[in-house]
């Protein structure tokens, strides 16, 4: 029993773990019934699938604002709802552009700070500080006191920031052609950051940070970097918001945004299986909202890059054959389907007896027990889900931005 238990994911003592720890889940259980646990969860799970989040964008006039906001979303400059970009300024007042597969993400396209008259209080008041979690402040040549200043004023009102050097790859390029003979990509990259570090601390910022970007190659340079520092320090409340919508371009980025999503399958078995429950037919004892577990698993897909769209736009930008990025991916390939979460679940229930046992022997969560084998099936499958979306996301990685190099 307790070797299957093991493979489920989840020990009895990480059970009581999580019990001990969740406030939420602690309340829920003592709720008594099922529907009245699940009730309060699904108000949870709704709670933390959709939270705000809005990312301040600005710097500079032609720093490649713009073109990051596009890069984040997963999209090129010339997508029907891209960000204007251009070498004169193109945005006169804030623009919200939401991410295409969550809006509750927003990137915003923030006026340029290059006014000779700039003042960062105004410019603050201007554009809503308070409407933001975090800012990024963008420059794509040399740092200067306007960034600086910016930086403070922002630092004043509690809130975050990121600086962010971008267009390194064309200063990489242009090195290289200059002195092929002794050409050191390490060493530009090195001359860039210190010269950027030096500038803001001679502006008074004490142990700058400076992310190194190129925003067409985002697996390169410091973007990993970046996305694993914004993830660190957003509120916790937020943290899942923020990690489902990151560009899949690092092994670590993939994890954390896996550890995240197994956190949540907890809630969304036992809101499947305590709200609207039918029984799924062909699979022996089992009753689950499917349509629940449809909206879960094309978030998978969704959020590791897997759906169709993310796919092919990926082939057109690593310039590689969308049949070889497919042949990678060992899990789903097409639309998730009534049928086919109710095959996999007929999988999952052979090695879910165990787990109810193992349930009912915990007395906080004898609620969950009452629905027989239908939550340990649905935990089971969500759970070989996630780690099979997980590996093919692996994969994908290493098969386009590893011999895109």
């Amino acid at each position: 029993m307790a070797s299957n238990t093991f493979q489920l994911g989840l020990s009895q003592s990480q059970i009581l773990e999580l019990v001990k720890d969740t406030r939420v889940l602690r309340e829920a259980f003592e709720a008594g019934s099922l529907p009245a646990m699940a009730a309060k969860l699904q108000a949870t799970l709704h709670s933390l699938e959709n939270v705000r989040l809005d990312i301040g964008i600005t710097g500079g006039t032609g720093s490649g604002k713009s073109t990051f906001v596009n890069a984040f979303r997963g999209l090129g400059d010339e997508d029907p709802s891209s960000a204007r970009t251009g070498v004169v300024e193109m945005t006169v007042e804030p623009t919200p552009y939401p991410h295409p597969k969550y809006p509750n993400v927003i990137l915003w396209d923030l006026p340029g700070i290059g006014e000779p008259t700039f003042q960062a209080e105004k410019y603050l008041q201007r554009v809503l500080v308070d409407r933001y979690d975090f800012f990024i402040i963008i420059t794509s040549e040399s740092f200067t006191a306007k960034h600086a200043q910016l930086a403070r004023r922002v630092l004043q009102q509690s809130k975050g920031f990121y600086f962010v050097r971008s267009k390194v790859d064309v200063d990489v390029a242009a090195s290289r052609s200059r002195r092929p003979s002794t050409f050191s990509k390490e060493q530009v990259l090195s001359q860039i950051r210190d010269d950027c570090l030096r500038r803001l601390e001679v502006e008074g910022l004490e142990d700058p940070k400076v992310f190194l970007l190129s925003m067409f190659e985002l697996d390169k340079y410091d973007f990993h970097l970046l996305e694993e520092s914004m993830v660190k320090n957003v509120k916790s409340h937020k943290r899942h918001a923020l990690l489902v919508a990151l560009p899949n371009i690092s092994k670590p980025i993939l994890e954390k945004k896996a550890a995240s999503l197994r956190q949540l399958i907890w809630l969304v078995a036992a809101v499947a299986c305590g709200i609207n429950p039918s029984p799924v037919p062909g699979v022996k004892d089992v009753a689950c909202d499917l349509y629940r577990l449809i909206h879960s698993l094309e978030g998978y897909r969704r959020s590791f890059g897997l759906d169709k769209d993310s796919l092919r736009r990926l082939a057109e930008q690593t310039s590689q054959p969308l049949h070889k990025i497919l042949d990678t991916v060992q899990g789903l390939k097409t639309k998730v389907t009534k049928e086919l979460v109710v095959d996999l679940l007929g999988q999952a229930s052979r090695d879910a007896s165990a787990f109810t046992q193992e349930l009912l022997s915990v007395p906080a969560l004898g609620t969950l027990a009452t629905c027989g084998i239908s939550f340990a099936t649905v935990y089971q499958m969500l759970r070989l889900s996630l780690d099979t979306a997980v590996k093919d996301a692996q994969s994908v990685l290493m098969q386009t931005f590893d011999s895109s190099d």
